[in-house]
């Protein structure tokens, strides 16, 4: 829908189709109090043109998060962006469920960038940890609302009704009234304290932990969901940005001419370069504004740009590669430390050492970033694929000069993200161009724009030495990692880690270990550092757990039973043995702590499932197995590979078992770990970035490859440990152990030991 509010009132017209806008006129010398233009089919299942003003008339709202109109139609809030996580219907059934309403009569409305809406950044693997309480609470405030409205009406007391699927019952008398038509009168009652709210029983929860499709699939299957390479705006102007080819380089001088004569092509622009740190403002560079996406793209092409020199034009990912390995064998900054494991070492015995580096890795979603914007009167509207709202906002609002309550940000649907439209940069980009012409303008980054100009997955390097004692168990542990950090973006002069990257499965090893160091060492970041899924713990993951894995066959044990060795006996993981600043994903220790039985019983259940044992293996079949916790919750994998007369790997079966606490849509969180397993191949197999000059050698999937149909696992089984712990993170968790199953999978296929990815290199894919 279009909503367009001036002192002409044009008419509006209906369009239909997936990418068909309501139409609003505007006459030239109008004046603009406000715009507001919106996608007809924006979100799904809404008969209402506009479901956001439909919420804002309704009769009850007892929450920023809930309304409730007179025709029974429950508003509910989603304030995280929906990106294939299933946030976007797992967060609204919380509130259904306690308001005890029909799903059937629920819409859902996407919430713009505001604060009042508490944290809007989906990232972390944490909406629903974040707001299961609160969402839970509204609900059950507002239910409590509607039975006192019931029960005054009927005078009875309260304790005698109850709710039954969008319906108050009073069952002495068998009356009943929808919650339509006791919106209005519960309007008028003052809203619970919070101590009055009594909370469902989970015995009586109509949907947390029950399967359900996610609420937009039908528009997604058939189109008409709207993403943000969907958006569209009569008038507007497509933007391509030619991006300085080395970080940190901007424009010294553009020659235009050839670009302009493009057919299609109205003008160019430069966009200012970033004034470090860069955090999430543009990179800078030139665009060209066309008619359509093609002539600007063509037009791109044509453009004569000389680039400032960067002191980033020196970076080679070879020579780099080096430096961390040389970095990663040297004594790092002390980061947790149990014991002591120089003394042991000094022992002597059998030690076992081993090195193991992960590449940088680009998201590479299947949406690239595109955003809309028009700037007019001192004021910015957008509409991105964004997955912070908030800071969407304030970066936009920092370019324009203006106030961010001047900015707003609408949240489309976003075709995959893993991360990277956790930066606004591309939304920045067509803020700053609509203002600079005057017109609403669509910014489209192609596929190499993605793949080159990316906030990347860090490389990492990483050092292991252990003295194994007697019974095979290690005496001493020592790890080094090595990586440019995510806080170099923030600030150029980070080489450490901050303790919330290290705590990402570095320093919160749950083995039982009577001499243990984690050490970290400086690394200088080229490009922009940034979140990805899973983030640290991908390339952690890889390096410690395969190295569990050669400390297992070293000592000529069983892998699964090695593992439950380091584990010890169950145990809660006394926060003494942690480091001081452990910030164990924002979650509380006493409800969150590293719960060891919660690890055995993961790594139990995946290797019976997978069949553990019952084959035999070598002559190119192997089955791996890797144990990891992230995101508060508890993984284990276990990968059966073959391997081809030709020496190429494949995926034949993958069990992956998970404690994430209490669930509440068990069929997204499987939907989740089988994507899981799949991006895990594709990065296990292929994924790598690296620079010549400073320049990213990749540009498209021709050149960072993702695993193809016939490349991706045969079958991928997701076993839920049933679990009343807290709810705790789904959508990165599955990542982290994956690799590192696989590569062991292979050793016990071949007896070869991967230690570096992809596995490409080593010719096995």
């Amino acid at each position: 829908m279009i909503q367009i509010e001036n002192i002409s009132r044009a008419g509006r017209e209906v369009l239909s189709g997936r990418r068909d806008f309501l139409k609003g006129m505007l006459g030239a010398s109008a004046f603009v109090l406000s715009v507001r233009w919106m996608p007809e089919q924006l979100f799904a299942a809404s008969a209402n043109a506009n479901p956001a003003d439909a919420m804002s008339k309704a009769a009850l709202q007892p929450n920023v998060y809930l309304a409730i109109d007179t025709d029974g139609t429950a508003y509910i809030i989603a304030h995280r962006s929906e990106m294939g996580s299933g946030s976007r219907t797992a967060v609204p059934r919380i509130l259904a469920d306690e308001l005890d309403a029909d799903w059937a009569r629920v819409k859902i409305v996407q919430a713009t960038g505001d604060e009042k809406y508490g944290d809007q950044d989906t990232d972390g693997s944490h909406s629903v940890r974040s707001f299961f309480d609160i969402f839970r609470q509204s609900g059950a405030t507002a239910r409590l609302m509607l039975v006192r409205a019931a029960a005054a009406q009927w005078g009875v007391p309260e304790a005698e009704c109850s709710t039954n699927a969008h319906t108050v019952v009073h069952k002495a008398s068998g009356k009943k009234l929808g919650y339509g038509e006791l919106a209005a009168a519960a309007a008028k009652l003052e809203v619970p304290k919070k101590e009055d709210v009594k909370l469902k029983p989970r015995s009586e929860w109509r949907y947390i932990g029950k399967g359900t499709s996610s609420y937009d699939l039908k528009e997604m299957c058939t189109g008409k969901a709207t993403y943000g390479q969907d958006t569209h705006m009569d008038g507007m102007l497509y933007a391509s940005v030619a991006h300085p080819p080395v970080f940190g380089s901007s424009v010294k001088s553009v020659d235009d001419k050839a670009a302009l004569s493009v057919p299609g092509v109205k003008q160019t622009a430069t966009i200012d370069a970033f004034k470090p740190p860069i955090t999430m403002q543009a990179l800078g560079g030139v665009a060209v504004l066309a008619d359509n996406t093609w002539a600007a793209m063509q037009g791109k092409k044509k453009l004569k740009i000389e680039w400032e020199q960067s002191p980033h034009s020196v970076w080679n990912s070879d020579t780099y590669k080096k430096e961390l390995q040389e970095t990663a064998r040297k004594p790092g900054k002390v980061f947790r430390e149990n014991g002591n494991v120089d003394a042991e070492f000094a022992k002597g015995g059998k030690i076992v050492e081993a090195e193991y580096y992960a590449p940088m890795l680009a998201h590479a979603s299947m949406e690239p970033p595109a955003a809309l914007a028009v700037y007019r009167d001192g004021k910015a509207e957008v509409w991105a694929p964004t997955q912070g709202p908030q800071g969407a906002r304030d970066a936009i609002a920092q370019a324009l000069g203006l106030k961010k309550e001047d900015v707003t940000i609408n949240v489309t649907l976003l075709g995959g993200a893993f991360g990277r439209k956790s930066f606004p940069d591309f939304a920045v980009e067509a803020a700053v161009l609509s203002k600079k012409t005057g017109k609403p303008v669509k910014v489209v980054w192609s596929r190499e724009d993605d793949i080159k100009f990316d906030v990347y997955h860090s490389v990492a390097a990483m050092y292991m030495k252990a003295a194994l004692g007697t019974d095979g168990k290690p005496t001493a542990w020592l790890q080094r990692t090595v990586f440019p950090p995510i806080g170099s973006t923030f600030d150029p002069r980070a080489n450490y880690s901050a303790p919330d990257e290290l705590g990402l499965g570095f320093t919160d090893v749950p083995f039982t270990l009577a001499n243990f160091r984690a050490e970290n060492g400086p690394a200088t970041a080229h490009v922009r550092i940034g979140w990805f899924r899973s983030v640290a713990n991908v390339y952690h993951a890889f390096g410690i757990c395969s190295f569990a894995d050669e400390l297992a066959h070293a000592t000529g044990r069983d892998p699964v039973e090695y593992l439950l060795q380091l584990l010890g006996p169950d145990r809660t993981v006394p926060r003494s043995e942690l480091p001081k600043e452990f910030p164990n994903y924002d979650g509380d220790y006493e409800q969150y702590p590293i719960d060891t039985a919660r690890h055995r019983r993961v790594l139990t259940l995946a290797a019976e499932r997978a069949g553990w044992g019952k084959q035999k293996q070598g002559n190119g079949f192997g089955m791996g197995i890797a144990l990891h916790r992230s995101f508060l919750t508890y993984v284990a994998t276990a990968v059966q590979v073959q391997i081809d007369d030709a020496g190429k790997v494949h995926v034949k079966r993958v069990d992956t078992a998970l404690d994430a606490g209490t669930v509440v849509n068990p069929e997204m969180v499987k939907q989740q770990f089988e994507g899981a397993a799949v991006m895990g191949t594709s990065l296990a197999l292929y994924g790598e970035i690296t620079a010549t000059n400073g320049v990213i050698d990749q540009s498209n999937f021709d050149s960072f490859q993702v695993a193809r149909m016939n490349v991706a696992p045969r079958e991928t089984n997701v076993h839920i440990v049933p679990s009343e712990a807290p709810p705790a993170g789904i959508g990165e968790p599955g990542l982290p152990p994956f690799a590192p199953a696989l590569c062991n999978a292979i050793f016990a296929a071949t007896g070869k030991r991967i230690r570096e990815l992809p596995l490409s290199k080593a010719g096995l894919a």
